[in-house]
């Protein structure tokens, strides 16, 4: 790997395969000097942007529809949980409960001007998938960006207002440009977008080959 390649991971908060790749890209780039890593960026994508701030059904629930999964929902959960447990993860998509992400994506757009967007979207994903927290209500949000390190004030400030809200947009026009139509999904320096569910060692292969991207 270079440090000079930039890999940017369109994501969204309440996918749980986005924690999963999220772990597997940390681990795949853990083993670098720091000054040899590539440079993450996170970009917005909401799976679910008709949602509200209030929570309804789990997401097991709903993964058990007749209109999404069905009969096979139980394996297809426990399948989740299984790969995320085998990267230290507990996913519980019984108490996990899908709402708006948007202002969530905002948080993380906030955390990267001090250079703590990952740190910040590991706190979400905890809070979301492990915690069953409201991603959507801005209490939980200031609890979640504090716990990575954020100011309070900052906090609070952006989500009183639409600050954030055009960076948030502007990624996901980015991403129905690119052609991502499932999250997680990278772009490695100016390739086109792949799968973010990739093991940790086809990772490492993917962005050391990545040219840099300015």
């Amino acid at each position: 790997m270079t440090g000079e390649t930039t890999v940017e991971v369109h994501a969204d908060v309440l996918c749980p395969w986005c924690y999963i790749g999220h772990r597997r890209l940390r681990a795949a780039v853990s083993n670098e000097v720091e000054d040899a890593r590539p440079a993450i960026r996170w970009r917005a994508y909401e799976l679910a942007p008709q949602l509200g701030r209030i929570p309804g059904e789990t997401a097991a629930e709903q993964m058990s529809a007749g209109s999404w999964w069905g009969a096979t929902a139980t394996a297809r959960i426990a399948r989740i949980r299984e790969l995320g447990a085998a990267e230290g993860l507990e996913l519980n998509l019984h108490r996990a409960r899908p709402v708006s992400s948007f202002d969530a994506h905002r948080l993380v757009k906030l955390a990267a001007f001090s250079g703590r967007a990952d740190e910040v979207m590991e706190a979400l994903f905890h809070g979301y998938h492990s915690e069953g927290l409201n991603i959507a209500d801005h209490a939980d949000l200031e609890r979640i960006g504090v716990r990575a390190g954020l100011s309070s004030d900052d906090i609070r400030s952006m989500l009183a207002g639409d600050t954030l809200t055009a960076e948030v947009s502007s990624d996901e026009r980015l991403g129905q440009r690119r052609g991502v139509t499932s999250v997680p999904s990278l772009v490695v320096g100016n390739r086109p977008p792949v799968s973010g569910v990739l093991s940790v060692e086809d990772l490492r292969r993917l962005m050391g080959s990545g040219p840099a991207r300015e």
